[in-house]
């Protein structure tokens, strides 16, 4: 019999937030008083990302406008997001689960899936080992875990959401009758919103209503995904736990949402600059190589499109991409305001497998051999220990990163 955890860290932007300022000496644990993570208004970003109990109490929700949330309770404590923060917090929480296995799952940056079945031998009974986990993380990192216990990814994902925080709860087969039929249709895996207000027109309002009904009739209703969610509702889920370095990515990218409406064509190619460090930074780090690359722009007039470029060969380096985002963003744009810009890399090969045309350039070499040297910086000592010069004249936040031309400023080997 197939044993897997679920992990999920509670409420995990606020909880490590939370533990990394009790740390440094913040006289409040903020996930005991209505607090909430959210990006700044004033730059668009305006939305709840993470909340705590008490602010819930008050029927403050994630995805909730900041605006929503402070006329709900106008005493709330808003703290920004660190996602340099979250990473370290999500690593060290990966690293204490593979010493209990060698198959961890990614799932999120907040959730992982563990295949304890070959671990029983060394460390047990694994309701006992997932308690062993959830304490050691809770003791070790500072904050608090739930863990889903069954014979199967589904089964655990939706045993630990059956009540936080810093629980653990089996979901074995013969337990789902009990504890999961009952609940709403709505908080099974798979189905949204949508799905499940087309499941209660037709009487369908919990789980076990759902595992009940004939699934020929459930496919009717919800076409492809119909047999999916009846067979969820049953139980079944035959997905392996697979390590993250065997999923094949289809795609990399990064956008932002702009702080003010851009006009200027400078400008808009700086903030395309620096997504396209970050997004070269993490194909590489991938191991990939891609041939097609991708821009996109929101106006402000929200009128979204994009343009794409099939590349003859594959390219890992920021400067060879930036130099097709720059030739994509002049096709594309007409002259609008821009609200938010996009890069995006796909269609990859294993980096090393280049085949080389007349029509390339020369230097790549020398180019992939400087992102790798700035790339170690940054993984050593944080994404804004080298910045090129030209992010210090101007608005663009460094925290993207940096790489290639030789315009990078050190910033003391730390984070500034």
């Amino acid at each position: 019999m197939r044993i897997i955890f679920h992990i999920d860290a509670n409420s995990a932007y606020l909880s490590w937030t939370a533990a990394a300022m009790l740390e440094k000496g913040y006289p409040v644990d903020i996930r005991e008083i209505p607090a909430v993570i959210s990006g700044d208004p004033l730059n668009r970003h305006g939305i709840i990302l993470a909340k705590s109990i008490p602010a819930k109490k008050y029927g403050i929700a994630t995805g909730q406008s900041l605006f929503e949330a402070r006329q709900k309770y106008p005493g709330l404590a808003v703290f920004p997001p660190d996602y340099d923060l979250y990473m370290l917090c999500s690593n060290a929480m990966y690293q204490i689960l593979k010493e209990y296995s060698p198959l961890v799952e990614r799932y999120s940056i907040d959730e992982c899936f563990l295949d304890y079945t070959a671990s029983r031998n060394r460390f047990g009974d694994p309701v006992e080992a997932a308690y062993e986990i959830k304490e050691r993380i809770k003791k070790e990192l500072g904050f608090t875990v739930n863990i889903g216990v069954s014979t199967n990814k589904l089964l655990a994902k939706m045993g630990s959401e059956l009540k936080k925080p810093d629980r653990v709860h089996t979901l074995w087969p013969q337990e789902m009758e009990k504890k999961m039929w009952p609940l709403p249709v709505g908080e099974l895996y798979m189905v949204g919103r949508a799905t499940a207000e087309k499941l209660r027109r037709i009487n369908i309002c919990t789980i076990g209503d759902l595992a009940k009904a004939d699934p020929n009739h459930i496919k009717a209703l919800l076409k492809s995904p119909g047999l999916l969610v009846w067979e969820f509702a049953n139980g079944i889920d035959n997905s392996e736990v697979t390590l993250n370095s065997e999923i094949i990515q289809k795609g990399v990218g990064n956008s932002t949402t702009i702080s003010h409406d851009v006009t200027d064509r400078t400008e808009a190619l700086m903030i395309l600059l620096a997504l396209t460090e970050r997004v070269a930074m993490r194909l590489r780090r991938l191991g990939y190589m891609a041939s097609l690359v991708s821009v996109s722009i929101k106006t402000a007039g929200f009128i979204h499109y994009s343009h794409q470029m099939k590349l003859r060969n594959s390219i890992d380096t920021t400067t060879e991409i930036y130099e097709h985002v720059c030739m994509l963003f002049d096709q594309c744009w007409k002259g609008e305001p821009i609200r938010k810009l996009g890069v995006h890399v796909s269609d990859f090969q294993a980096s090393g497998t280049r085949q080389y045309s007349l029509f390339d350039r020369r230097d790549d070499e020398k180019l992939r051999s400087l992102d790798r040297t700035v790339d170690k910086i940054r993984e050593k000592y944080g994404t804004r220990s080298i910045i090129r010069g030209s992010f210090t004249n101007g608005d663009i936040n460094p925290v993207q990163g940096g790489t290639n031309d030789s315009d990078f400023i050190m910033m003391g080997g730390y984070r500034q």
